[in-house]
């Protein structure tokens, strides 16, 4: 009966295959060689299979020999891997952290984010939302996720929260738009008459807004609902809007997004704060507290200053 097989058996067939003979694992395991010799054959039995060919002074494996080692490693390993995570939960550790973004969280701080967690904590299972605005409260007020980040929009009442830094969004138009000419001078007003001539791109919730309209100035809009598709409508010249700066330095840099300034808005009216927020009373295990504290750190690294002066 296969299911009668031990770990112990495959880890002396392991022992032997790695030692090159029964005398040398025997060594290894500090069992003498006759209860190894005994525990190959016992497996052989069970399994049906020669795993060994005894025809010459030393024992090689044979062709079903190899093919089966590696599956004992495969069968080992996961079993040494159980008995870790095992221990590790018993010692308070999450076995599962989720976590939902608002939309204009900084993509490469949650990449960052995902690649150290995936080497701090790899035997723990991470979920990851983007949503927009009130969405991501809703996440983690109907239980889907222990943690999300909300921008100001977001109906948070019953969450706790804690402020993780802020994001500037940056009004601006494709490099072939009417707008852009408006641009130049740097800092030059584009009159809210003019800017209601144009379509503008608004970010929008799935499932229709619940949250106040936010920044609309036109009263010709096109609206979506993830801020990537709001950035190539807006690089093709199809109208103008509000975009975070540390999603557009390049395209700014490039001259594929012109930068315009609203008279109806001051410099800096955009600046949108970002918190973490959570279920009053949740206790995080050690993953989701180092998930909590990373989210600070690489919030401002990527972020930057919004403060700054421009």
């Amino acid at each position: 009966m296969h299911d009668s097989i031990t770990l112990e058996q495959l880890r002396t067939f392991i022992a032997v295959a790695d030692e090159g003979s029964f005398s040398a694992a025997a060594r290894k395991l500090r069992r003498v060689q006759s209860a190894v010799s005994h525990a190959m054959a016992n497996l052989e039995s069970q399994l049906g299979i020669a795993l060994w060919d005894r025809s010459t002074r030393i024992p090689a494996l044979t062709e079903h020999g190899r093919v089966l080692l590696g599956a004992a490693r495969r069968v080992c390993a996961d079993a040494d891997a159980l008995s870790s995570t095992a221990q590790r939960l018993a010692g308070g550790l999450d076995p599962l952290v989720s976590l939902c973004v608002d939309a204009i969280f900084p993509l490469s701080a949650l990449v960052d984010l995902c690649v150290e967690f995936a080497r701090v904590y790899p035997t723990v299972e991470l979920v990851v939302h983007t949503e927009t605005m009130a969405a991501v409260a809703d996440r983690v007020l109907d239980g889907t996720c222990q943690l999300g980040v909300v921008g100001p929009a977001a109906m948070a009442q019953g969450l706790e929260r804690q402020h993780l830094t802020s994001v500037r969004m940056v009004p601006v138009v494709g490099k072939t738009h009417p707008l852009a000419s408006a641009a130049a001078p740097r800092g030059a007003r584009v009159a809210t008459e003019q800017l209601r001539e144009h379509v503008q791109i608004v970010l929008s919730e799935r499932g229709g807004a619940r949250s106040p309209e936010q920044a609309v100035l036109s009263p010709r809009t096109w609206r979506v609902v993830d801020l990537e598709t709001k950035r190539e409508l807006l690089c093709a010249g199809l109208g103008w809007g509000n975009l975070p700066e540390h999603m557009i330095r390049d395209d700014l840099n490039a001259g594929r997004l012109v930068r315009i300034w609203p008279a109806a808005w001051g410099d800096d009216e955009h600046v949108l704060p970002l918190a973490v927020v959570h279920r009053p009373g949740l206790v995080q295990g050690p993953a989701g507290q180092w998930v909590l504290k990373r989210l600070v750190e690489l919030c401002r690294k990527h972020v930057g200053d919004p403060e700054a002066p421009r």
